[in-house]
């Protein structure tokens, strides 16, 4: 046969492979000589002909002039459950979309009316440009027999494509076209052999553009560039195009526009070293960074640099107007922008507003909701800890607030401080109305689960040897993320639960002791504060840590940095016997009582990691059961609270003052606030507490930003969570999957980025896409998780990236701990905790 032929006969199979029944309408019969060739035998009218279709075995039946007897022929074929692979070809007629005799049989297959030119034009590319093509086209003139003739390589009249010599590595038209606009290194070869009017003809078929024949190819390469540039701009405008591109030809609609559009795109794909010279001289060329454009006109793709910083000024100013659903629709649009992938800085404004437009979002829900709650404490609870619950807006507080710390510009000054104001109303109103529920309910919360329950109710029922984590200030969104963060096939459950007040860490510590459940208060003993359990007075840890050790037998107490630092060999050792491990995590309070905010947000982060690794390691350590649990959560701003939000102490016979909860006796209560007596509470004590109603403080000195005490939902309700996680061994591979590329030979900056492909020895295992986690480990501990990335799908909440085979994902990697001198970037399969990949150690020099 011929090329012509053969590429009909796999469009035919394509289908007939997808639907096993292809009718086709000719009505010009301009395939019929196809079909002929396909019969390879004289036409017998009502036969069915096996034929081979692209190593296809198919039967062809052809209508002569009765559609009656043509599905007569027909029906026997498809009637099984299994029906023949069908070509049916009818010549000389045209489908009838609502009473076709074959309706059935159409709508089983695949329909259509083949067009012998386009399936022509697409054969002959790889043999002619579109300006030989159009000529031969011209007219319609040509028949099967011709085109046949032209695509085959032996017997073709036309002349082979000049332009095809010099580009002889340009897959098709377009990319020629765009390799030709973006370099002028063939220009020598083009004058040489004569190319330029074939040139000039595949410009005008093309695009659509009319040129001089005899102008330099320099000054042609120009005019083109601005029309393909300035095209493509003003088909994406929303607005009507300023007047400087009134000299720039406006492509033709069809085919010149479709065209242009390729070509742009392949500048940038192709050329995407060579593009920004190119956009940036034809910006200044036309004067679009200054013309009067509205923003929200500008369209989906970022032609011209000057889109990009008008768009995020744009989609900052709408948060600003507290339009956050808007702006993150942009910000959507924007996610792929070449110029925001390029530029590691500008992605990281694009994901600082992300994050502002999301908690925004987050406080205008929270805001609606609380509206309509009512005044049961247990439905604010319920409101609070669903899983599309309220706690999402602390999240993605911590988020922003964590990615902030990271930049070396902020985001535009009124977006930021309007969402920050938005969240402080959103606090202070869940505070207020949720302190009313609970006076209103005289402070009885006896359906939900609370703190002095949890060891009796859930450690005591796990099987031994089990993991108690005891984690100071973990709220319970950081909770949500932490689930998230473990493997998927560990068994998990998270639950609520009340925490005792005052949310203090020598309450909330000693409410999660053995024993809370049948006997707990909070005393005054020799002018200190504590819970009293079994009348044992436990004001602090050492005392605790007695308590545990008299009452749960082979108790074994670690703080979390040493489970996390221990070679396995001998945290097995130190793990022999025992049947409760106690692992404390002070990291979050106490770096957040420091008054250091950006540390605090990120130490934050880096704690939910390191918990879930730590879990993990006990569990390959024989440890398979674990219950994390916290003492109280926190609320956290990113400045000190303003003067209007600062109280003063009640006075009176003051035992203690913490920023969210005065103790003691007597005094007066401020405006603001409420005083409740210990009794209320069920505690066997005279103390009295004063609380904030609303998020406002005490002036208890230190830094105000960071605190607890009081009975704010974030706060009281701090997350249990259960987890089994049956033992596995991480044995990195020897030659991975994954191959990683740009890794820095030190760290400079708190943002830096790396790629990731699939490839080595294993690829052929890996072929469509694998999951894995990026992360920055130091001394055993996770110091940085992957921020963004470009061609791949990173979950936040998870850390997890999907990496598509044939794809380099570029992986913005988060350092979350600038104190480490030293870390390194590893790559786990997250299901496993295999290291798939682990860089050498990289210095870290911040400031350098």
């Amino acid at each position: 046969m011929h090329p012509l032929h053969d590429h009909v006969a796999q469009h035919l199979a394509e289908h007939l492979r997808n639907r096993r029944i292809v009718v086709w309408y000719d009505a010009e019969r301009s395939l019929a000589p196809f079909v002929n060739e396909l019969r390879n035998a004289p036409r017998m009218p009502g036969a069915v002909v096996r034929v081979s279709v692209d190593s296809i075995d198919a039967q062809l039946v052809e209508y002569d002039g009765s559609f009656f007897e043509l599905r007569a022929a027909i029906e026997p074929l498809v009637s099984g459950d299994e029906p023949n692979t069908l070509f049916v070809y009818i010549a000389a007629a045209r489908p009838d979309r609502r009473e076709s005799v074959l309706l059935e049989i159409e709508k089983a297959g695949h329909t259509e009316e083949p067009d012998l030119e386009r399936l022509a034009r697409n054969c002959l590319r790889r043999r002619y440009t579109d300006g030989a093509i159009d000529d031969l086209l011209a007219f319609g003139r040509a028949t099967y027999q011709d085109l046949a003739r032209a695509a085959s390589d032996t017997s073709s009249s036309e002349p082979p494509s000049i332009l095809r010599t010099v580009f002889h590595d340009a897959r098709d038209t377009d990319s020629l076209l765009a390799t030709w606009l973006a370099v002028a290194s063939r220009d020598a070869e083009l004058e040489e052999k004569g190319a330029r009017p074939e040139l000039v003809k595949l410009v005008c078929s093309r695009l659509g553009i009319e040129l001089p024949l005899d102008a330099a190819l320099a000054k042609l390469r120009a005019v083109v560039l601005r029309a393909v540039l300035a095209g493509e701009f003003r088909l994406d405008l929303r607005c009507p195009p300023p007047h400087s591109l009134d000299g720039v030809p406006k492509p033709i609609e069809g085919s010149a526009e479709t065209a242009t559009r390729d070509v742009a795109a392949k500048l940038r794909t192709m050329f995407a070293d060579f593009y920004p010279a190119l956009a940036d001289r034809v910006e200044a060329e036309l004067g679009l960074g200054a013309a009067p454009i509205p923003p929200e006109a500008l369209g989906s793709i970022d032609t011209f640099r000057f889109e990009e910083r008008a768009l995020l000024a744009h989609c900052t100013a709408l948060v600003a107007a507290q339009q956050f659903e808007e702006a993150l629709t942009i910000v959507v649009e924007r996610e792929r922008s070449f110029w925001v992938d390029r530029d590691i800085s500008r992605k990281a404004q694009w994901e600082a507003c992300r994050r502002m437009a999301e908690l925004g979002k987050a406080t205008t829900t929270v805001l609606v909701d609380i509206r309509g709650i009512g005044t049961d404490a247990a439905a604010w609870i319920d409101a609070y800890t669903s899983p599309d619950g309220w706690y999402r807006m602390d999240q993605a507080q911590r988020r922003l607030e964590s990615w902030l710390g990271t930049l070396d510009d902020e985001p535009d000054e009124r977006a930021l401080g309007v969402v920050r104001r938005c969240y402080d109303d959103a606090c202070n109103a869940l505070a207020t109305g949720f302190t009313k529920a609970l006076v209103t309910g005289n402070w009885a919360l006896k359906s939900r689960l609370h703190q002095t329950q949890v060891y009796s109710t859930v450690v005591a029922d796990r099987p031994k040897p089990v993991a108690y984590f005891l984690v100071d200030s973990l709220r319970y969104e950081m909770g949500v993320e932490l689930v998230a963060r473990l493997p998927a096939d560990a068994e998990v459950s998270l639950r609520p639960a009340v925490g005792a007040l005052p949310s203090i860490t020598p309450i909330g510590m000693a409410a999660l002791q053995p024993g809370a459940a049948s006997s707990f208060d909070v005393v005054e003993q020799g002018d200190k504060l504590g819970a009293r359990i079994d009348d044992v007075f436990l004001p602090d840890r050492a005392a605790r840590g007695k308590f545990a050790a008299a009452r749960v037998p082979n108790l074994v107490d670690l703080p979390l940095d040493q489970v996390l630092g221990l070679p396995p060999s001998k945290l097995v050792k130190k793990l022999n016997g025992a049947q409760v491990v106690i692992v404390r995590s002070q990291e979050i309070d106490l770096i957040g009582e420091a008054g250091l905010p950006i540390q605090a947000r990120h130490v934050m982060d880096t704690v939910i990691d390191n918990i879930a690794r730590a879990i993990k390691k006990l569990a390959a350590a024989g440890v398979e059961n674990a219950v994390v649990a916290a003492d109280h959560g926190h609320l956290f701003f990113p400045t000190d609270r303003d003067e209007s939000m600062r109280t003063d102490s009640p006075g009176g016979r003051q035992l203690e003052l913490h920023r969210r909860c005065w103790i003691g006796r007597g005094g007066t209560t401020p405006p603001g606030c409420i005083r409740v007596a210990a009794a209320a509470l069920g505690y066997r004590s005279d103390l009295e507490f004063v609380f904030n109603a609303g998020a406002g403080v005490f002036r208890a000195g230190g830094d105000l930003s960071y605190h607890h005490g009081g009975i704010s939902l974030q706060e009281l309700i701090v997350p249990v969570l259960t987890v089994r996680l049956k033992a596995c061994a991480s044995i990195a591979p020897a030659s991975g999957p994954i191959t990683v590329a740009g890794v820095p030979e030190a760290v400079t900056n708190r943002i830096f980025t790396s790629t990731l492909q699939l490839g080595g020895p294993e690829l052929g295992l890996f072929s469509s896409a694998m999951t894995v986690r990026p992360l920055l480990v130091a001394a055993g501990k996770e110091v940085g998780v992957a921020g963004w990335c470009v061609e791949g799908g990173l979950d936040q909440t998870s850390g997890n990236l999907t990496v598509h085979a044939g794809k380099v994902v570029t992986v913005a990697m988060l350092l979350q701990d600038d104190s480490v001198a030293s870390l390194r970037l590893v790559v786990q399969d997250p299901s496993t905790d295999a290291e798939l990949y682990r860089s050498a150690e990289i210095p870290v020099r911040l400031g350098v």
